[in-house]
């Protein structure tokens, strides 16, 4: 029997299974690759349990969501919202798996490449939900949105209708008309304009505009929290079995 095999005989949890965390100790104390160590234990028959990122297995105290873990982690998390396992653990450096594995959970995040070899990539899809909002009126015509939003913001910004047209890569009779409908539906005046070359010329937003932006936002971001809650409820069911690699 090699030493490595009577020391992963010798560590088994309760089950007769290798813990996670056990292994990657084994790792250490014998300076054998992590990877060896888990296929010395799928050679022996033995599962790998308790997962300290929280993909497979029960661990006591799920952790705990750390802003400071995520801003750790985003350098290595995809598109697809992943997160490979060595870059994980690298991650918990100085706080701890704990909070790396709350953060995980907190953010629906995938772990790809499991180091014990448990697991190469998650095979389910993942699912995103996506909101659109805006106002109408009741014969259906648009009055505020997402695009006229950025409208008024960029004639803020720019102070004109003219540098507003030119960043949206638009002619400033077509920006003009978004201006001009949107004051027409809601019946107020959002634009103030002054024509000269003083410092008071241009453009600038009224603050009955800036108050519908910011409510309109807080709209957006209102129904998209909500939107997001309700899709996991619905579509993320609890995933504690995690397919192993064969």
């Amino acid at each position: 029997m090699s030493n490595l095999e009577t020391i992963i005989k010798e560590n088994l949890n309760t089950e007769g299974k290798l813990d996670c965390k056990d292994a990657f100790k084994i790792s250490a104390k014998t300076k054998t690759p992590i990877l060896e160590v888990g296929d010395k234990a799928k050679e022996l028959g033995i599962r790998i349990a308790g997962c300290e990122l929280g993909q497979f297995g029960n661990l006591k105290g799920t952790g705990e969501f750390s802003e400071v873990a995520l801003e750790k982690m985003a350098p290595f998390i995809d598109d697809k919202n992943r997160i490979r396992c060595k870059d994980a653990r690298s991650a918990a450096g100085g706080i701890g798996l704990k909070k790396i594995r709350g953060t995980i959970k907190e953010k629906n995040m995938d772990v790809t490449y499991c180091e014990l070899g448990c697991f190469k990539e998650k095979r389910r899809s993942r699912l995103y939900v996506k909101t659109k909002t805006w106002i109408e009126n009741q014969e259906g015509e648009l009055l505020f949105g997402k695009g006229k939003t950025e409208v008024l913001e960029l004639i803020e910004q720019e102070g004109s209708i003219a540098g507003a047209a030119q960043k949206l890569k638009m002619s400033y009779k077509k920006t003009w008309s978004h201006v001009k409908i949107l004051q027409k539906n809601l019946d107020d005046v959002l634009v103030e304009s002054q024509q000269g070359g003083g410092e008071n010329s241009g453009s600038k937003l009224t603050p009955l505009a800036d108050e519908y932006i910011n409510n309109y936002k807080q709209l957006e971001k209102d129904i998209e929290a909500y939107a997001n809650e309700r899709f996991k409820e619905l579509f993320l069911k609890p995933r504690n079995k995690r397919e192993f690699k064969d």
